[in-house]
């Protein structure tokens, strides 16, 4: 895979090449069909949603240790909350302390897990926004190596932006 990194100024023509029908977009025929990168910011296209997930992913479940790790107003913390947990990202599970009311920790479920890779290749990216390192190192527990995003093909293949083709998908 050859290397395609850029600064922040710098113009380049690699883009994904579009194939078949994809050519002539204005000629799609698009009805019923809605893109999946807005459908997925809807759920979590937001800084407070990502915050709140990131911290999730750090094994942080209440409400009170969610709103002073991620700096959020209770009221905004919890209408993400609520929305992370309609989307199907996290379920509500019910906890009390001694002496307490019953009240909900945030834990993830398998769609919220999936979103791990996105977090890693956010923060990666990040990371080489030129303003320094984050302030955490993720790292593969068996090895010690850096967790890295690494785009591939089913086949295997490590695939670039120029080596990637797009073409509309079939209606289902």
């Amino acid at each position: 895979m050859q290397s395609e990194r850029g600064t922040a100024g710098s113009a380049d023509s690699r883009v994904i090449t579009p194939v078949g029908n994809f050519v002539d977009r204005d000629d799609w025929a698009t009805e019923g069909m809605r893109c999946s990168i807005e459908r997925a910011l809807e759920m979590v296209g937001t800084r407070s949603a990502m915050i709140l997930l990131r911290e999730t992913f750090l094994g942080i479940r209440r409400f009170d240790e969610l709103t002073q790790r991620t700096g959020l107003s209770d009221a905004i913390a919890a209408k993400r909350l609520k929305a992370l947990v309609e989307d199907g990202l996290l379920v509500q599970r019910p906890y009390r302390e001694p002496g307490a009311r019953t009240r909900h920790e945030y834990v993830l479920t398998d769609r919220g897990r999936s979103v791990f890779p996105i977090m890693v290749a956010l923060m990666t990216w990040g990371d080489g926004l030129g303003e320094g390192s984050g302030l955490v190192d993720l790292f593969h527990a068996d090895c010690g190596e850096p967790v890295e995003s690494v785009l591939r093909c089913a086949a295997g293949h490590e695939v670039s932006l120029s080596e990637t083709h797009a073409r509309q998908k079939e209606k289902s």
